[in-house]
C-alpha cells in the first residue's frame, strides 16, 4: 500500500502537498486516545496535534472541527473491527457480526465518541451527514454482504429483477441496518446492559422468525 494517497485539492488539479496516510493515522489514534483520557469536553485540536506529532495547521487542512474528527477516527475503527467472515450460515453470520458490534461499542473511546457526537448532530445537519457517510453507509456493506451470502446458500429468496428489485432490496438493506444496530447500540449505550452470546441469540431469533413465530 502506498505511504501516501493525493489530498482532495490535488484530485481537483490544483496544487498541494501530498495528503500522508500515515499523518492520518497517527491524528486518527491520537483522536481516541486523547478522548479516552481527557473526554470530549476537555478535547481539543491543538491536543491531538501534539499527540500526533504533527502541527495544528495540518489538522485544519484535514478537518474543519473537533466534531468531524472525531466522527472520522470512529470510523476508521469500525472499518478496522468491523468484519463478516463466513460462519456457514445466516444466523451463525448475524450472531457474529451483534457481537463484534457491541465489543466496539464498549470500547471507551467508542462509547465516548458516539455518544458526543450523536447529541452534537442533533444541532448540526451537516455533521448528521457525515455520520451517516463515514459510519452508517460504510458499515451497510455487512448487511449486503450477509443477504448475498444468505442467497447465495439458499436462505434468502433472490432479489426481484429490475429497477423494482433493486429498489426492494437497498430498502431491505436500509431496515436490516436499522433494526441491528438501533437494538445493539440502544441496549449497549442507552439501557447499559451487556449483549452476550444469549442475548444475540434471542435477538437473532427474532429477526429471523418473526414476531409472529416468537415464544
Amino acid at each position: 500500500m502506498s505511504r501516501s494517497e493525493p489530498s482532495s485539492s490535488a484530485q481537483h488539479g490544483r496544487t498541494g502537498r501530498p495528503r500522508s496516510a500515515e499523518a492520518d493515522r497517527a491524528i486518527l489514534e491520537a483522536t481516541r486516545a486523547a478522548l479516552v483520557e481527557l473526554g470530549w469536553g476537555k478535547l481539543t485540536l491543538g491536543d491531538v496535534a501534539a499527540r500526533a506529532g504533527v502541527a495544528k495547521t495540518t489538522l485544519y487542512r484535514r478537518w474543519n472541527g473537533k466534531s468531524a474528527l472525531v466522527v472520522d477516527a470512529v470510523a476508521a475503527l469500525f472499518d478496522e473491527r468491523l468484519e463478516l467472515p463466513d460462519r456457514g450460515s445466516l444466523r451463525a453470520d448475524v450472531e457474529g457480526v451483534i457481537q463484534q458490534f457491541a465489543a466496539l461499542l464498549e470500547r471507551p473511546e467508542t462509547k465516548t465518541a458516539l455518544m458526543a457526537v450523536v447529541s452534537e448532530a442533533t444541532r448540526d445537519e451537516a455533521l448528521r451527514g457525515r455520520i451517516r457517510s463515514a459510519v452508517v453507509d460504510r458499515q451497510k456493506r455487512l448487511v449486503i454482504m450477509g443477504r448475498e451470502r444468505a442467497q447465495a446458500r439458499g436462505e434468502l429468496p433472490p432479489d426481484a429483477d429490475g429497477e423494482d428489485g433493486r429498489a426492494a432490496a437497498a430498502h431491505h438493506v436500509d431496515l436490516i441496518y436499522d433494526v441491528i444496530a438501533g437494538a445493539v447500540v440502544h441496549r449497549t449505550l442507552v439501557s447499559g446492559e451487556r449483549v452476550d452470546a444469549g442475548w444475540a441469540r434471542e435477538f437473532t431469533t427474532l429477526l429471523l422468525a418473526g414476531l409472529t413465530s416468537a415464544p
